[in-house]
């Protein structure tokens, strides 16, 4: 199946769109992780922050408080809906791959779960050293491998169970949860002083469609996919994830674990 970016990015764009405020109740459940990569950024009063795929603002809100009133944080994201979000950040809807940004902008960026999403990750780390200035810092996060998150891909294979490949190829999620492959991508886009760690959380589930529901409030351009599906088909998945969720149940609902890999580097 060819790939085509421009189709891949307005799909994940109208299925951000869609998602708007719900994403924002769904990623409370990520707080751990929020938390462990703004430790990794160590802001400062006065310093500049530019939040990449910020969707609805966490980290840049969190970010703001960090710089307080000297600095500033601003969220950007492709998806205009997630941005409206957060009114009271400093907000640009950008292409993370082409930032609208003069070079040596900012102290730091973040990119909370961001980087599997670009289809072209070089070509947004490039960007990402480009607007960074001289002893500036990328600090990023990514879904470790497939297996050390069964919080998303237990979804991901009851899809691949019951459904056909998609229409539209989608880069996997997981292709940078090794942390030697996460390594040499930085490193190819001339990051040095890399330091990559772990960090586990779990979420709790009262029932599988608590469990559905948080992922399709969190999927973006898999969840609008998934919406144009017949409403039995949809109703199917919804049920047959279950099986998936099996070997996760706990007293009271299910417990599923994620891994995630918390990148920092500087520009050469």
């Amino acid at each position: 199946m060819s790939f085509d970016h421009a189709q891949f990015k307005r799909l994940e764009r109208k299925g951000y769109n869609r998602i708007g405020a719900r994403y924002l109740a769904a990623a409370g459940s990520r707080g751990e992780l929020a938390q462990a990569l703004l430790a990794a950024a160590e802001l400062a009063p006065g310093q500049r922050v530019l939040d990449l795929a910020s969707g609805p603002g966490q980290l840049a809100r969190a970010a703001q408080q960090e710089v307080s009133a000297t600095g500033l944080a601003v969220a950007s994201d492709i998806s205009e809906g997630q941005l409206a979000c957060c009114p009271d950040l400093a907000r640009v809807a950008a292409d993370g791959e082409a930032l609208p940004f003069p070079a040596a902008s900012f102290e730091r960026v973040l990119c909370g779960l961001g980087l599997m999403f670009f289809p072209d990750e070089h070509a947004a780390l490039k960007e990402m050293r480009r607007v960074l200035r001289p002893g500036g810092r990328l600090v990023l996060s990514v879904w470790g491998r497939a297996e050390e998150v069964p919080l998303v891909d237990a979804a991901l294979a009851c899809m691949r169970r019951l459904l056909p490949p998609p229409k539209v190829a989608r880069p996997s999620i997981f292709r940078f949860g090794d942390p030697g492959e996460l390594d040499r991508r930085l490193a190819s886009a001339d990051f040095c002083d890399r330091d990559i760690r772990p960090c586990r959380f779990t979420v709790d589930f009262a029932d599988a469609a608590a469990y559905w529901q948080g992922f399709l409030d969190l999927a973006g351009g898999a969840a609008e996919s998934l919406s144009r599906l017949p409403p039995e088909k949809q109703r199917e998945l919804a049920l047959a994830v279950a099986d998936e969720l099996a070997p996760h149940a706990v007293a009271g609902g299910y417990r599923l674990a994620a891994t995630v890999l918390i990148a920092s580097a500087r520009p050469v």
